[in-house]
């Protein structure tokens, strides 16, 4: 229906548009030059692509990366952990574990990072949008998989403006609900008749979307751009400092009624779980052990704590009628992840009996109830709910995540008479290190909104401690000895690829090649060793003389006894497709490829590495393959733009779940269709689409019931809805401009065994732009308006027994936040 529809209304509108031989082709600010060989029409391109502009990026006023890109159709965007490591994919392709494996995201033509999901960083995690943001571009399937590595999946490409028009702006903005000040800045223009520049950033601070207890949020960026224009070419030199930290937000609790498959989540008295998050300036500090078994203190505050100053060129000239452009970026990028992860709720009078046994006394630790006695007795339950968290708190201190690329491509057209042959050829060459390492305290605390959390101590009857400062283990309770690791790995990539294509008249036809190899070399350390089997033991981590409880079943690293890694890869990835334009405003395509990835540091510490020699167990699973179909019609004409794609998936994903602590391997397959529209009519505009995946996970290939990895081939992958789709009405005047924003998914399960469900979602953003003159404008923005449940995951596979875990964690999106911003442009 939706596709007889659509195709009816663009022959009609086809048929109008043929009596009018003035109908102008896109303009060069609607052409994409991401996925492609050339800057084209997208009708003349057979890629699926969207553009959001400046101008929309600033009126859809998304809170982070993430949230922005849930306006893409064709992608599923599950942005509930805050500015980073969000998990993001595109038409159904799996998210078997966490962010963007097929996708990569790019500024300016090159990767921010080689790999966009890397644990602990992921690509949205290096982005920041400003005002220095000309438009975001997103080629999904297609030529991604051979115009850059690591992208079977698509490219999200964020471009930056370089000065082409002279002046600049200036923007205040606040949360009007919620505690966050922000200011922006950007100048650009024409030094010379062949010089300009563009520079800008942003600085903010506060506690963020949702109530903290301090300034979680806090930082920014500052970037600038030079280019020197001569005949046949330019020159560009640009830099960027990023400097930012922001929280994570892990799983809420929530109690459950209803059914698996109509369940009703409802959320805890006391905690709001759509405005308060886990954090507390009460839980601030904790102690591990260093890589090196050194004790150290971490810091819950800083979050997810980016630093990034990159450097690069761009170049393009003409040498012989060949079109010859290189790019060269190196980035340091460094900083931490500490924040609490995976975090176990139960009553507090069951966790008093478990934990400290009959008569246990429990105190509170730190803020204005500290030493304060924890009452059983109360007629009413500790802080409205009676709950008490065990938190396993994270310290991933990112050390090295540094990443140097370069990409040297030519291209020519060559006029063939009847008609255009375009053709390019380039090599590829990228220099990714990962050094990180990953520390463990799990610590007891109070569930307490707005910000007023509190560890927990807990004595035995007889009055012996049985916590350190709140801390019941100095490693994760989860798997204690088990997930205290550190890598330290150099990732090599090399990648000539080229590409032909065909215009003649209205057909074109394409094809591309891109053959990726290279080599990972470094070294691993887990936990443990011959003097510590365990992976823990006794260690005065607080340096006090004396060994307590906790610090009795202290983790510890094998440093004498690291584990090599080193292997190699190569693969082939391969593109063609071909386009028909009926008449000017309406194209049919069709593209068929074949892409890859690698699993980087997801491979690590799993049945994929041989421990003794580093190297793959099996070729195969350092090689994760994506193989796609896609067809359908674009039509075009004045302010009506109309886009139809099926599309067809095969994947293949080696990779490690960080959150159930599991290897998977397993075949996937995914088919549906995809609409994207937008219609203007004067003041009057609507946008959005809508997509529809029927996805299977086809093969299982590690099946262990008793470790928790059942076998669910035949299952639909987990958080994979049938339906997501996008909506903006809007009324733009020359004084006013106001709509709204409707996003949605159907339902879809909580993990791949397919028993419990998550519900169904609409969230609403709306948007009031006022301007008082050409020069001057409000914006104020309203985030999940009508403050919906919108799930992103559910942690539990089935629904709790009732009794030992009487909660499951869900991730929810942000609940309502409205923000006002003042530009000045001038």
């Amino acid at each position: 229906m939706l596709a007889t529809t659509a195709l009816s209304a663009a022959m009609l509108l086809a048929g109008a548009a043929a009596a009018d031989p003035g109908d102008d082709r896109t303009s060069a600010a609607e052409s994409v030059s991401t996925g492609v060989a050339v800057k084209r029409d997208p009708l003349d391109s057979a890629t699926s692509t969207s553009v959001l502009h400046e101008a929309e990026i600033e009126r859809l006023g998304a809170r982070s990366v993430g949230d922005l890109l849930r306006n893409v159709p064709g992608l599923r965007s599950e942005s509930a952990s805050g500015e980073g490591n969000n998990n993001l994919t595109v038409r159904g392709l799996p998210i078997s574990a966490s962010g963007a494996k097929f996708i990569q995201l790019q500024e300016d033509g090159l990767p921010v990072m080689e790999y966009s999901d890397i644990i602990g960083t992921s690509g949205d995690s290096l982005i920041r949008t400003d005002l220095m943001l000309s438009q975001v571009e997103v080629i999904r399937g297609g030529s991604a998989s051979t115009f850059a590595s690591n992208s079977p999946g698509g490219v999200i490409n964020f471009r930056t403006k370089t000065g082409e028009q002279d002046g600049g702006a200036v923007a205040l903005g606040a949360g009007l609900d919620y505690n966050s000040y922000r200011a922006d800045f950007t100048y650009g223009g024409h030094l010379s008749d062949t010089l300009r520049f563009q520079a800008g950033g942003f600085y903010r601070q506060g506690d963020g979307p949702r109530r903290i207890g301090y300034d979680a949020q806090k930082g920014g960026q500052a970037r600038l751009n030079v280019t020197k224009e001569f005949s046949g070419g330019y020159v560009r030199l640009y830099g960027k400092y990023l400097d930012d930290r922001t929280p994570y937000y892990d799983a809420v609790p929530f109690l459950l009624h209803g059914s698996e498959r109509r369940p009703r989540f409802e959320g805890v008295k006391g905690f709001d779980a759509l405005h308060d998050s886990l954090g507390s300036s009460s839980l601030r500090d904790f102690r591990v052990l260093d890589r090196t078994n050194r004790p150290i203190v971490a810091d819950l505050g800083e979050g997810q704590r980016i630093v990034e100053h990159s450097v690069g060129v761009e170049a393009q000239f003409d040498i012989a009628g060949w079109t010859v452009t290189e790019r060269l970026r190196y980035a340091g990028i460094s900083g931490e992840l500490t924040a609490p992860f995976n975090t176990v709720y139960g009553y507090l009078d069951r966790g008093k009996k478990d934990l400290g046994g009959e008569g246990a006394v429990l105190t509170f630790v730190g803020g204005a109830r500290a030493g304060q006695a924890i009452s059983f007795d109360a007629p009413s339950p500790l802080n409205g709910n009676g709950l008490i968290r065990a938190m396993a708190s994270l310290h991933m201190p990112i050390h090295d995540y540094d990443d140097v690329t370069n990409e040297l491509r030519v291209t020519r057209v060559f006029d063939t008479g009847p008609g255009e042959l375009t053709t390019t050829a380039g090599f590829y060459a990228a220099r990714q290190t990962i050094d990180r390492d990953t520390l463990w305290a799990t610590q007891l605390a109070d569930v307490r909104g707005h910000g007023e959390s509190a560890l927990i101590n807990i004595t035995t009857a007889t009055g012996y401690p049985l916590t350190d400062d709140g801390t019941i283990v100095y490693g994760n309770y989860a798997r204690l000895g088990g997930l205290r690791r550190s890598v330290q790995t150099d990732n090599a990539i090399n990648a000539p690829f080229g590409s032909l294509n065909y215009h003649l008249g209205r057909f074109s036809v394409g094809g591309s090649l891109r053959y990726d190899y290279g080599s990972v070399r470094g070294r691993s350390w887990r936990s443990g060793g011959p003097q510590l089997p365990a992976g823990f033991g006794p260690f005065d981590v607080n340096q006090d003389g004396k060994i307590s409880f906790p610090e009795t079943l202290a983790e510890q690293t094998n440093v004498a006894h690291p584990s090599p890694v080193g292997y190699h890869y190569h693969y082939l990835s391969y593109s063609t497709g071909l386009t028909y334009r009926l008449f000017e405003p309406l194209a049919f395509f069709a593209r068929y490829s074949k892409g890859a990835r690698t699993g980087a540091d997801r491979l690590l510490f799993t049945a994929a590495i041989d421990d003794r020699t580093g190297g793959l167990t099996s070729p195969s699973v350092g090689i994760n393959t994506v193989r796609q179909a896609e067809g359908g019609f674009k039509f075009r004409q004045g302010d009506v733009t109309l886009n139809l794609t099926g599309f067809w998936a095969k994947t293949f994903d080696s990779n490690y779940d960080p959150i159930r602590a599991r290897p998977l391997q397993r075949d996937y397959r995914a088919s549906g269709l995809e609409f994207e529209g937008n219609l203007r009519f004067g003041v009057l505009g609507l946008s959005g689409g809508a997509t529809y995946t029927d996805a299977k996970i086809v093969h299982d290939y590690i099946v262990d019931v008793v470790s928790g990895s059942p076998d669910v081939a035949g299952h639909r992958p987990r958080h994979q809805p049938r339906w997501i789709f996008q909506a903006t009405p809007e009324i733009v005047t020359d004084r006013v401009a106001i709509g709204a924003t409707f996003l949605g998914a159907t339902r879809s399960f909580a993990q791949d065994e397919n028993a419990l469900t998550i519900p169904g979602y609409v969230t609403t953003n709306g948007f009031v732009q006022l301007r008082a003159t050409e020069k001057l404008r409000l914006t104020i923005n309203a985030n999940n308006l009508f403050n919906n449940l919108a799930l992103m995951g559910v942690d539990n596979a089935v629904l709790p027994n009732g009794v030992a875990l009487p909660f499951v964690r869900g991730r929810p999106l942000t609940g309502r936040t409205v923000s006002a911003t003042l530009r000045l442009d001038f």
